[in-house]
């Protein structure tokens, strides 16, 4: 084993009673004190694993190892795991101190009451919720509550913390701020954290490594910077990235790939990068919206097309056009001088491309 792989999963599934098949054979790693996400869209399998690490689920296959032992035997209270959930699941009737130390003063190993005032008192400096320590949570708001239920989860001082969608009860501007916090938390705490999100935003900035799952299958297992530079699959390019990727329709014939309105020789592009051979067929085109960009010199451009609209996000504009029935777009400076309904050039960034079959599989 490398011992750097805290938390091994192994061939695990889950099928269900009435025969749904939640997880479906998966494997990863995680590497002690690591922070990796959990991403996909809602029912993929990803509370579902999340639940299995814990043990409130036993997995129908497979094994789940951490620090190089099985914990399929071991009951969830003796798992050392701490878990916060989406609902924060706290003691309406206790004050947020109570809370807090409410882990530590029950099961086996409960603390004296003065010690696990310290360690709670500890904690929640860490989390910037001691002012709060008399108050119930009733008085509190989201983010001062979901600060309570981290809080709690971190005075068991577990080998793994786990967190199930915390943020996506809170507005916006705050889960930015929260965000930021939990990862400065986690890794000055250095605990071995699952983060399960379907934000692919919330997920590329607070993961040290995205583990992306679609219909209980893992599309892709790598770095954040790594699943958004380099999508293993069609899944991946359309799931990361905001503005959404752009896909053109194209064709692969006497040695061009040939959309709408524009023809690009094969030997244009990276023939290094090229996973197989690109034979005659129908394919999909995919670039980021930042690698199609207008050009003055048409000479220097692929096609030419009418901006449909124009939309402003802080320090760059998405430029919106049509082309064979699907909506691009291109991702500019704000100061750049282009408007609705003006005829635009673009340029397209060959090295940043990806192609894929019609099944979806990577082939540049």
């Amino acid at each position: 084993m490398n011992e750097d792989n805290f938390i091994q999963i192994k061939n695990l599934k889950m099928v269900y009673e009435n025969g749904y098949q939640a997880i479906s054979d998966i494997s990863f790693t995680v590497k002690k004190g690591e922070l990796v996400c959990l991403l996909g869209p809602s029912g993929c399998g990803k509370t579902t694993t999340l639940n299995m690490v814990a043990g409130l689920l036993n997995p129908t296959g497979g094994d789940i190892l951490v620090d190089g032992k099985s914990v399929l035997n071991v009951a969830p209270k003796d798992r050392n795991i701490g878990y916060v959930f989406q609902n924060y699941a706290l003691y309406p009737h206790m004050t947020v101190l109570q809370n807090v130390m409410f882990p530590m003063t029950v099961g086996k190993n409960k603390k004296s009451k003065e010690e696990a005032k310290q360690i709670a008192e500890r904690f929640m400096r860490l989390t910037h919720i001691e002012e709060y320590a008399n108050q119930k949570p009733g008085k509190l708001s989201g983010g001062q509550q979901q600060r309570v239920s981290i809080a709690r989860a971190l005075v068991q001082q577990p080998k793994i913390l786990l967190m199930d969608e915390p943020l996506s009860n809170l507005d916006a501007r705050l889960r930015l701020k929260i965000r930021e916090e939990i990862r400065a938390l986690v890794k000055k705490v250095g605990i071995t954290t699952l983060f399960v999100t379907h934000d692919q935003e919330e997920a590329l900035s607070i993961g040290d490594k995205i583990i992306l799952f679609n219909e209980g299958v893992i599309q892709q297992d790598a770095a954040s910077y790594e699943i958004y530079l380099n999508p293993a699959n069609q899944f991946v390019a359309n799931f990361i990235g905001n503005p959404v990727v752009d896909n053109f329709n194209v064709e692969v014939s006497d040695g061009k790939v040939i959309g709408d309105g524009f023809e690009i020789p094969i030997s244009a592009f990276d023939s290094d990068r090229f996973k197989k051979n690109l034979t005659d067929g129908v394919y999909t085109l995919s670039l980021r919206p930042e690698n199609v960009f207008p050009v003055d010199n048409q000479a220097d451009g692929f096609f030419t097309c009418k901006i449909d609209d124009i939309e402003l996000i802080g320090r760059e504009r998405i430029l919106k056009f049509t082309i064979n029935g699907l909506g691009q777009r291109s991702l500019v400076k704000v100061e750049a001088n282009v408007e609705p309904s003006d005829e635009v050039c673009f340029g397209l960034n060959l090295d940043r491309a990806f192609i894929f079959d019609n099944n979806g599989e990577r082939i540049y």
